[in-house]
């Protein structure tokens, strides 16, 4: 059994990620719309939760400007540079969600008061039908499969409040079932999915499809500006129906929406300092995703890139963020007795064998991530139960073992950089209608832990989707805090532009 301390520090760790953030109201006047995101410092989970990232649905689907009278602002909050979130009200009285608002998913979903198994559920707000005047029922069941889990549930109708625009009759998912620690970890309740109908599960009409055909914008265009100044209050802001001057710098380059589903584009070469990677000579299909945290792209072009910037493989940075996250409890479950095979379980990072037996879902990426994981769990259970043979300090115990963890191999995938050399680092740049699009080191690295954990992530991250969809690169918040993104649904075109 779990001593009542250590259960209560299991609870605070999974709450802290959850709900630290202070809920915002809109702000709002009589031409801008606004939802606001928050910021705090990073963490290795931070980024692990934000990926509702790498999408299964990516693989699962065969498929500027104006007034400011014209527009609704949608102020958002910024979560470690890693979520970007805003609040929306579903129903009458208005029941309030922070929402991850997602160009890489078509579909409204938020947790269901009829989630009864699934521990998220206990930590998020639930949409409770009877308390809304304007609900109708529609009971068609669904499944949304991501490469770090699954919800399930079922759609209903409710008026939708986004800022000050009221969205009527809008059909959404009420999940009954969130199948993954992600979502355990995310900040953000659920998602609000502005891509294409085509990739919309269930068919549902997405939420911006109804305010242009309700006529609640006048232009059919909505624009990012995400904010990557992590002591800033506005996170950054979405504009419903045209484009904000204040977020831009200079001209936007337009580039056609080349399948609509996603918002998809080609982008061409690609460079490291001035020397070309090759890879994009001819062209690659990219898309433009506000859900993702980092830019993925396929192995063999982000291991040159990495290796370009002078990154390291993950693993070290996996291990000194299960120390830094865990290791407290650890210390405490094994000072109680638990098991030592016991210990991953309880904390549950060793629970993914089950997982594929119940959803049958996990990508072979996420299951080595979850197997990783797993595996460092563990073995930082034997080298403090090692210490703790000896009758050494905490302190002691958790020094050794943080040498241990930087003594470990470094594999491909997900990369660290030494935080000393970010000034000494190469531009990375993107040629997007025959434009330079460059990411400078500051823009592209993400710093996370505190103290003896403290390192930095590349924002490039590996990942390899096969034809007929892929290979596909998945451009997200790294770039898309550095430009401002319009998207124009008019005339299924994409902008960019240096932001503010």
């Amino acid at each position: 059994m779990v001593s009542s301390e250590a259960r209560n520090k299991l609870i605070h760790q999974a709450t802290c990620f959850c709900l630290l953030a202070i809920l915002l109201h809109p702000t709002t006047s009589s031409d801008l719309f606004r939802v606001g995101l928050k910021k705090r410092r990073l963490e290795l989970d931070d980024v692990r939760a934000s990926r509702v990232i790498r999408k299964l649905k990516y693989s699962q689907h065969p498929t500027v400007g104006g007034d400011s009278s014209d527009q609704n602002q949608v102020i958002l909050k910024n979560f470690l540079d890693a979520q970007y979130y805003g609040v929306i009200g579903i129903g009458t009285p208005s029941q309030e969600f922070e929402v991850i608002f997602d160009t890489g998913s078509s579909n409204l979903w938020v947790p269901s008061s009829k989630c009864y198994f699934s521990l998220a559920c206990y930590l998020h707000p639930k949409y409770k039908s009877t308390k809304s005047k304007t609900y109708t029922k529609n009971g068609k069941t669904c499944t949304i499969t991501y490469g770090s889990g699954s919800i399930s549930g079922f759609f209903s109708e409710d008026n939708v409040k986004v800022g000050d625009l009221v969205v009527k009759n809008q059909e959404f998912i009420e999940a009954t079932s969130e199948g993954s620690l992600s979502f355990l970890l995310g900040k953000f309740d659920g998602l609000l999915g502005l891509g294409f109908q085509e990739i919309s599960v269930g068919n549902a009409v997405p939420v911006w499809y109804n305010m242009v055909d309700q006529g609640l914008v006048k232009e059919k265009v909505f624009s990012f500006w995400l904010n990557r100044d992590t002591e800033a209050e506005v996170g950054g802001e979405i504009v419903f129906g045209g484009v904000d001057p204040a977020h831009f710098k200079g001209h936007h380059t337009y580039v056609p929406v080349t399948r609509k589903g996603y918002w998809q584009f080609n982008m061409g070469d690609i460079f490291v300092g001035t020397n070309s990677t090759g890879f994009c000579e001819q062209g690659c299909a990219a898309i433009m995703d506000s859900g993702t945290s980092l830019l993925a792209g396929p192995t063999t072009v982000i291991t040159q890139i990495n290796h370009a910037i002078g990154a390291e493989g993950i693993v070290s940075a996996e291990c000194k963020g299960v120390v830094s996250q865990y290791g407290e409890m650890i210390w405490d479950l094994l000072v109680t007795k638990v098991l030592p095979r016991q210990v991953c379980k309880e904390l549950g990072l060793c629970v993914f064998g089950q997982e594929y037996v119940r959803t049958g879902i996990k990508t072979v990426v996420e299951k080595e991530r979850s197997s990783l994981l797993c595996e460092v769990c563990e073995m930082t259970v034997v080298w403090v139960q090692t210490k703790l043979k000896l009758n050494e300090t905490k302190e002691k115990a958790f020094e050794y073992v943080n040498q241990l963890c930087e003594s470990l191999p470094s594999p491909a995938g997900e990369s660290i950089i030494d935080c000393n050399n970010i000034e000494n680092m190469p531009n990375v740049t993107f040629t997007i209608g025959g434009n330079p699009f460059s990411l400078t080191p500051q823009q592209y690295i993400l710093k996370t832990g505190v103290g003896y954990a403290e390192m930095c992530i590349s924002g490039f991250s590996a990942y390899d989707l096969p034809p007929p969809t892929g290979p596909l690169w998945i451009i997200g918040d790294v770039f898309m805090g550095a430009y401002h993104t319009v998207f124009d649904s008019e005339n299924l075109q994409i902008g960019i532009a240096e932001a503010t």
